[in-house]
């Protein structure tokens, strides 16, 4: 029958805690974990170890994690960028050796160069050893995922058609490797990959997440699964090095954040894309402000509302061209970038009659004497915290390049630097890339409580998507799962437009960017905003993936009586669950 996400579905609420992932058993491994006495970050943990079984095409430890940390009794907001950095020895010109193309701008997915050090694992054991309980073990976190992939779990629809859409790239990736002798761990030994319904193992897996259990971080940064690492990315001609993994580390920081209406909206600082939300909510804060629009008198999903957000959000992704890139290498002015008069004058740019012309448009340039105050999973706890959460590697499968003796791809995140000698976020040694994934939480901003923890997952969707719910959550008053289930918009690149090279190689590396449009949009919107000079491309069926999954869990206590409630996308094949 043909392909749905349409699914009534209910808020799911609790007293006490509750989890909420694209995959119901790895929802039902952070539940157990609260069971057990955990809280939110080990439950978080096991839910990640098991997305990375139940979801490789979105997935896996070759990949890299963010995370932000609500801790209620300080009524703080902790922050862990997770994300790996490029090989020391690498540089730009070994790209383009490769790709035999002086002027190529970008690294292509497919590229080898594209592999960075995966940092989830890392990410991972970090998070537990500063923010866990300490009353659940190592064992026990990843028991779930290892159960998982040694005896087997059921493929759903939706993961069921993600692989599928990866089966070319799959082999493609992985010539070197013979089917009939199992060798390639994502699909069977006819070639093909699981379909709904199907059983599906990975053993090798399993003893990669044994090794993390046995030895800690060395288990996976050291020994034979950095060895099996090396060989497979020497092979093809990288230069990443065992001390390269085995120096990887975990970065923990402040969050930056900036104030709407009643709340505080909070983001993981470059090189996570985060920024873009906080500057386009910035701007919306300083046009409301200024009486130039009234929040409260937009029509939801109307042409005038998705009109500002688009053009908002569009800005927000010309600073991040400029500013998002590795902090160790350069550091961006955030405090200039979220202080209100930079915002207010930037916000001039948004005209409600047309469209920002993508030809003569660019970054903004702050005042460096204006300072401000600024500085997807998700789970919640009986102890009032909250853990959101989110870990990727990439493209469909990452690189798709498969260490064999593992049963894991390797990321493509590299495929986010660019190839333009003296930029930001230019490849270099040891560089961490621009980063598309980014938790997201929100705060009461009268007694700094936990307003919702959430995210959107889905490349250049998740800032936009953040921009939405927030809209959704604090202006419209929906709850968790009517925030999830409104048709969505989405900005990508012009695939037929000449990239300016510039950042990454997101929805303003082209001139033209095209509005994506979720089914369910009305017609006549779509007309408006084409009248207005907008692309549009109406997205419908399978094909609306492309708006991500989200997960949401809003925090709704009542005289200090502990209250959840929780959404999951019916985009994914997930679910919230409470803890009773």
């Amino acid at each position: 029958m043909p392909f749905q996400f349409d699914s009534r579905r209910s808020a799911v609420y609790s007293t006490k805690g509750i989890v909420a992932s694209s995959q119901p058993a790895a929802t039902s491994a952070g539940v157990k974990i609260l069971e057990l006495g955990g809280n939110c970050v080990e439950a978080a943990v096991a839910v990640s170890a098991c997305l990375c079984v139940l979801e490789p095409p979105s997935t896996g430890i070759g990949g890299d994690c963010f995370a932000l940390f609500y801790e209620k009794k300080s009524k703080t907001v902790h922050g862990m960028n997770g994300s790996g950095r490029s090989g020391q020895n690498v540089g730009i010109d070994d790209v383009l050796k490769e790709l035999n193309d002086p002027d190529a701008l970008r690294i292509p997915w497919s590229s080898i160069y594209s592999v960075t050090v995966p940092g989830a694992i890392a990410g991972w054991i970090d998070s537990i050893e500063k923010w866990g309980s300490g009353k659940v073990t190592l064992e026990q976190i990843f028991a779930p995922a290892i159960d998982l992939a040694r005896n087997g779990f059921v493929v759903h629809e939706i993961s069921a058609n993600i692989w599928l859409s990866c089966t070319t790239k799959l082999k493609n990736q992985n010539l070197n490797l013979d089917f009939a002798k199992g060798e390639n761990a994502f699909l069977n030994q006819n070639g093909e990959p699981p379909k709904e319904g199907d059983l599906f193992y990975n053993l090798k897996f399993a003893e990669a997440l044994e090794k993390v259990v046995k030895y800690g971080k060395k288990g996976f940064y050291e020994g034979e699964v950095a060895e099996a690492i090396i060989k497979t990315t020497s092979a093809r001609g990288h230069k990443l090095t065992l001390d390269d993994l085995k120096n990887h580390k975990t970065t923990f920081l402040e969050p930056i954040s900036i104030a709407f209406e009643k709340t505080r909206v909070w983001e993981i600082a470059p090189n996570g894309q985060g920024l873009v939300a906080l500057i386009a909510l910035g701007m919306l804060q300083e046009l409301h402000n200024e009486k130039k629009i009234d929040l409260y008198n937009l029509k939801h999903n109307s042409v005038e509302y998705l009109h500002v957000l688009i053009e908002l959000c569009k800005l927000g992704f010309y600073d991040s061209d400029e500013y998002v890139s590795d902090p160790d290498f350069n550091k961006a002015p955030l405090e200039e970038l979220l202080h209100k008069d930079y915002l207010s004058e930037r916000s001039k740019l948004f005209k409600a009659d047309k469209i920002l012309d993508g030809n003569v448009i660019t970054y903004g340039v702050p005042n460096p004497l204006n300072k401000s105050d600024t500085v997807y999973f998700t789970v919640s706890d009986s102890n009032g915290d909250a853990c959101s959460f989110i870990n990727s590697v990439y493209e469909g499968f990452g690189s798709a390049i498969i260490v064999p003796e593992f049963g894991f791809c390797l990321q493509n995140r590299g495929a986010n630097f660019n190839l333009v000698k003296g930029s930001k976020n230019s490849l270099e040694g040891g560089k961490r890339p621009y980063h598309t994934i980014i938790p997201s939480m929100i705060t009461n901003l009268a007694d700094d409580s936990l307003f919702a923890s959430f995210g959107n997952m889905g490349g250049y969707m998740q800032p936009v998507g953040h921009v939405q719910h927030v809209l959704n959550l604090s202006v419209f008053g929906m709850n968790p799962q009517q925030s999830i289930d409104q048709p969505r918009f989405c900005l990508i690149p012009d695939p037929k437009g000449k990239d300016h090279g510039r950042g990454a190689d997101g929805p303003v590396s082209t001139p033209v960017t095209i509005v994506a449009l979720e089914e369910g949009i009305d017609v006549e919107v779509v007309k408006g905003l084409e009248k207005l000079g907008h692309t549009v491309s109406l997205v419908k069926g399978y094909k609306r993936g492309l708006f991500g999954r989200s997960q949401i869990i809003r925090d709704n206590s009542i005289d200090g009586k502990l209250i959840y409630s929780a959404g999951s996308d019916p985009r994914g094949d997930g679910i919230a669950i409470p803890l009773i």
